[in-house]
């Protein structure tokens, strides 16, 4: 059985959706691929097999690692472990998913930076992850390099907390701001209403909305992904 939670859909814009599949096996998938603008998929518990176009051998994909899904890619999953989980937003909210009956995965050759349709694959491995300064004090960020994948469209990135209690005065300018909380929990505060934010929450935020976070956590950790209003 899967378990599907739609979380926003933006009059049509965008979708994010929580997915989950409580016990794991093969997977009746075939190979196919979408016509979006932008689409990806983090993996926020358990595990999955998965093959792309032109990217190899089939990988595994492991909690907190993050695929970036360039447009008509072909790809396909094969199995999932038990409890797996993904958080996976794409836009547009309706997108057409298209089956090809002739191509084989994997294909022979092993192509990374192929284009498609302007981006290309990216394979996030939380494993060999950085972590970098955030724009905050006391809080870092891996970032999963998916903006030069997209032209700038895309910025996705796992930021944690290294010490702070609070966040003051955040806002953005993008289409798209959305966090999903992996662990911890803290306070967001916006239009002056105070929200408890605990694991597998999520927040979207409309551009030049304030908001800060209080009594944060020393294991509080989020999901950050902006789309820009037009690729750079």
């Amino acid at each position: 059985m899967v378990r599907f939670a739609m979380w926003l859909r933006q009059g049509g814009r965008f979708i994010a959706s929580h997915i989950s599949v409580p016990t794991g096996g093969p997977v009746p998938d075939y190979v196919h691929h979408h016509d979006i603008r932008f689409q990806m998929i983090f993996c926020h518990a358990g595990s999955a097999t998965l093959v792309y176009e032109d990217q190899g051998k089939p990988f595994r994909f492991e909690a907190g690692d993050c695929v970036l899904q360039p447009p008509h890619i072909r790809h396909q999953v094969l199995e999932t472990s038990d409890g797996f989980e993904v958080v996976e937003i794409g836009c547009p909210a309706d997108h057409p998913t298209f089956r090809d009956h002739d191509l084989k995965l994997p294909t022979v050759d092993s192509k990374p930076n192929r284009d498609f349709g302007g981006q290309r694959f990216v394979w996030y491995r939380t494993a060999l992850a950085e972590s970098h300064a955030w724009l905050a004090n006391g809080f870092c960020a891996a970032d999963f390099e998916f903006a030069a994948a997209t032209g700038g469209l895309a910025h996705v990135r796992l930021v944690k907390a290294t010490g702070a209690t609070s966040l003051d005065n955040y806002e953005h300018s993008d289409e798209l701001a959305f966090w999903f909380v992996r662990r911890g929990s803290s306070t967001l505060i916006r239009n002056n209403v105070a929200h408890q934010l605990s694991q597998r929450d999520s927040v979207v935020f409309a551009p030049g909305e304030r908001h800060q976070l209080v009594e944060v956590s020393q294991d509080f950790e989020f999901l950050e992904v902006r789309v820009t209003n037009e690729a750079t």
